[in-house]
């Protein structure tokens, strides 16, 4: 349980912001934002994709400026040029999208920047080693990023912030890559931390785990405060409703689309760590069919990215097939081709990481529109490119998809994370496939977004769409799933029925704690 707080009246605000303001060409991303944060509580920030909540973040953290309005730490009004002021001030800010380098070791990420600190020797490797622990981070010191899972990732993220000596805490969707066991251990470090004064501010879409950790909640409409309240008294129907004026969306499928006709065949998979005979996949074998949405359940780094970028072809198998069947039944081996012929075979691909494998932030809406579609209508015509076409598809994308920018021009790091997956899941949808593979589809998005994504997913798979479906978020994986599979340690271990199986019996086969077979 959370430790009993105060009244705000008793309490030291720790962080005031008052009358932010922030405008953007073409849109004002804060409008009179005003948000007051105590000392030891957690204090949610809810909105929906482009509320302008990252915007505050941002502006709070030192990386934006604020065209009006001021801020207050500790009592005293400060100016934040930069993220280094905010450091100094004892403000530390894990992002969403993480600010690493993969090309360096967890300890050289850390440490980077912070050598004056406790030097780069022994001291350094003690608190290095004790935030790991604090945080739950096992990976080795020495261990490079690239070869760490996302939610690795982010606790390199968290004990950087910490190394750093931050007391106020911003957490930008820090649950967005956790199973529920791995969001209880998360929660549990956020209450030690707070009994030992520590602040944050929680950035969240997932109402029902801001009301079970966070001590107040301001909400953001359209960028600017609309209102507080406790969560504790508040339901997430109400919440939502404060967010984007609508209940909460159910992932819920009622009808059953699935037919006869194999769509992926998938027998024998194994893939192999380079140089060992370890296998990262093992004997993976299932077939997914028109109609039907196959959900793979597993927590993470039990090899789901890997089985979904040996089938894209991002990584070469070691043993086994991977075989996509057409209309007239007439199944095509794809073992060995590369990723675009694969896709010019009928996969769309929404990858679990947009900025890393799905987009080029620095690039305008309509050149992300051509990304793994270059040989095809309507951005191709022949060998050459279509701009023209790009550029009218991309606009019915935004229309369509609900993407909210002040145009396709625009490069895609100016959208929210909600609207960059929103213009993703339009362009992989747009390219008429026969089978989706869709990792994390609605990771850090709002509840709006999310409708919108799972009605996408819904009529595609009513129109025979096969979807291969991984997801972190087991309601989705419950509620749009026709069949759920388990994988732990590189192997599909048990079958679950999505009509009686509850989150709490797939997040035991997914730690291992069921027998393995059926789990419901």
């Amino acid at each position: 349980m959370t430790q009993p707080q105060p009244e705000p009246g008793s309490r030291r605000p720790v962080v005031e912001l008052a009358g932010i303001t922030k405008r953007f060409p073409g849109v004002v991303a804060n409008s009179d934002v005003n948000l007051t944060v105590y000392e030891g509580e957690v204090h949610a920030v809810c909105g929906e994709n482009g509320a302008g909540k990252s915007t505050l973040m941002k502006i709070l953290y030192g990386m934006q400026r604020p065209d009006e309005g001021t801020i207050t730490v500790n009592g005293t009004q400060v100016e934040l040029r930069n993220p280094q002021d905010a450091i100094r001030a004892g403000i530390g800010m894990v992002h969403q999208h993480f600010m690493l380098a993969d090309n360096l070791t967890v300890r050289e990420n850390v440490l980077l920047g912070a050598e004056s600190l406790h030097g780069i020797g022994r001291a350094a490797r003690a608190r290095l080693a004790e935030l790991a622990e604090r945080t739950g981070l096992r990976a080795d010191p020495d261990t490079l990023l690239e070869d760490l899972g996302v939610a690795d990732r982010q606790r390199v993220e968290i004990v950087k912030v910490l190394y750093r000596g931050a007391k106020i805490v911003i957490l930008d969707e820090p649950t967005a890559v956790l199973v529920p066991q791995e969001v209880d251990a998360l929660f549990e470090t956020v209450r030690d931390m707070q009994r030992q004064g520590f602040t944050f501010i929680f950035i969240s879409h997932k109402l029902d785990e801001v009301r079970a950790i966070a001590d107040s909640v301001t909400v953001i409409r359209r960028g600017t405060t609309v209102g507080s309240a406790d969560p504790k008294k508040i339901s997430s129907r109400e919440l939502a409703e404060m967010m984007v004026g609508s209940e909460l969306p159910s992932p819920q499928t009622r009808e059953s689309t699935v037919t006869s006709r194999d769509v992926l065949r998938v027998s024998g998979l194994r893939l192999a760590v380079d140089g060992s005979d370890r296998a990262v996949l093992d004997d993976i074998s299932f077939t997914v069919r028109a109609g039907e949405v196959l959900g793979v359940a597993g927590v993470e780094g039990n090899g789901q990215t890997e089985l979904v970028e040996t089938i894209m072809g991002m990584r070469k198998a070691t043993g086994g097939t991977v075989e996509l069947v057409d209309a007239d039944g007439k199944a095509r081996n794809l073992t060995r081709l590369g990723t675009l012929a694969r896709r010019e075979a009928g996969i769309g691909y929404i990858a679990e990481d947009r900025t890393r494998h799905s987009l080029l932030l620095t690039q305008p809406l309509w050149a992300n529109r051509i990304l793994g579609y270059q040989t095809r209508e309507p951005v191709a015509r022949g060998q050459l490119l279509d701009i023209a076409g790009a550029r009218e598809d991309t606009e019915r994308i935004v229309a369509e998809y609900d993407v909210r920018t002040p145009g396709i021009d625009v490069p895609a790091a100016a959208l929210s994370g909600g609207n960059q997956q929103k213009l993703v899941v339009g362009r992989e949808l747009s390219g008429n496939p026969v089978l989706l593979i869709a990792s994390h589809p609605t990771r850090g998005v709002d509840v709006g977004a999310q409708a919108l994504i799972w009605e996408q997913i819904r009529v595609a798979r009513a129109n025979g769409l096969a979807v291969l479906l991984i997801s972190a978020d087991l309601d989705e994986l419950i509620g749009l799933s026709d069949t759920i599979r388990v994988m732990l340690r590189g192997r599909l271990v048990s079958e679950a029925d999505p009509a009686t199986v509850t989150p709490q019996e797939l997040g035991s086969a997914m730690t291992g704690a069921a027998e393995e077979g059926e789990v419901a």
